[in-house]
């Protein structure tokens, strides 16, 4: 896709105008290939229409734990606070609500406070992570101490007490759905079990002999009672065959077409209130134009006409 084709067309979701949050933080990655997720989210940038994009300014330095067991926690925080802040004077510079807000990682950390803001405003809500890891660990449990692996579990409440979110923001495990999602730790795998938090396996997004493509994804949020939703996409939940530009691949993903069937599936079915892109990491500006073809196509599907 060339460059700026998003910007050549109208961003809209249910004729609802969309924003682009731009927020390059690697802080909460705990690859090798951190810093170039900062480099990912300027490559999206720069296809994305200049006047509905604003851009959170992130800290050079890494950060620290504040004895929390979190990698960089300071930086997150930090972070988090200027999201939210972004996030609040687009409210106020708008007229009545500001349409959809789609966040552009970054780690998967950038999504704490568009999620809780999301959650505060909407009740009704479901949050639909699309992703090949489950986020659900703890720093206790954490084999790493990065916070992306975290990020959902301190969504729901369960996490350290400087990021979880205020009170009235916090996620409930009824209202989440897991989808596509193929690499857990075993205490993850015990609090799914235990909240028993909603899962639509790679097999039921990309084909089913008995229903249409997406329509395993509705069912599941349907079941949750909620008629809107949240969309995380952290693009690992792609193949790795579909997306050269990820930190943590994982075998045996989902199609870009499959993904964009699932998000239009949901759209037409549900409100979409908000939604984050995380996790492109590019090796190289070369490697980068090659897989933003992919990603301009999930953005479309989050923010075209319907």
């Amino acid at each position: 896709m060339p460059g700026n084709q998003l910007a050549e067309r109208s961003c809209q979701t249910e004729n609802v105008p969309a924003t682009f949050l731009v927020v390059p933080q690697w802080q909460g990655s705990g690859s090798s290939r951190a810093m170039q997720l900062s480099d990912g989210a300027d490559a999206i940038a720069g296809d994305l229409p200049a006047a509905v994009t604003r851009r959170v300014e992130v800290p050079l330095g890494a950060g620290e734990s504040l004895d929390t067991g979190v990698h960089r926690a300071s930086s997150i925080r930090m972070i988090r606070d200027a999201v939210a802040a972004a996030l609040g004077a687009d409210s106020d510079e708008g007229e009545g609500e500001p349409g959809v807000v789609v966040t552009i990682g970054g780690d998967c950390g950038v999504e704490l406070a568009p999620v809780a803001r999301a959650v505060g405003q909407h009740p009704e809500l479901a949050v639909v992570w699309l992703d090949a890891h489950a986020d659900l660990s703890t720093p206790d449990e954490s084999p790493s101490g990065a916070f992306s692996g975290m990020v959902l579990r301190t969504l729901l409440g369960d996490g350290p007490e400087l990021l979880v979110p205020a009170a009235g923001e916090t996620l409930t495990a009824s209202r989440v759905v897991l989808a596509g999602t193929r690499s857990y730790g075993d205490d993850e795998e015990a609090f799914i079990e235990e909240k028993a938090i909603r899962l639509v396996t790679v097999d039921q997004l990309q084909h089913s002999e008995d229903l249409e493509r997406g329509d395993a994804l509705v069912a599941a949020v349907e079941s949750t009672g909620a008629t809107s939703v949240y969309l995380h996409v952290d693009l690992d939940v792609l193949d790795p065959a579909e997306i050269a530009g990820i930190s943590y691949p994982e075998p045996f993903g989902l199609t870009v077409a499959a993904l964009v069937e699932n998000i239009t599936a949901v759209r037409r079915r549900f409100t979409l209130v908000g939604a984050g892109i995380t996790q492109f990491a590019p090796s190289s500006p070369d490697t980068a134009a090659d897989d933003l073809s992919a990603v301009l196509r999930i953005i479309s599907a989050l923010t075209r006409p319907l």
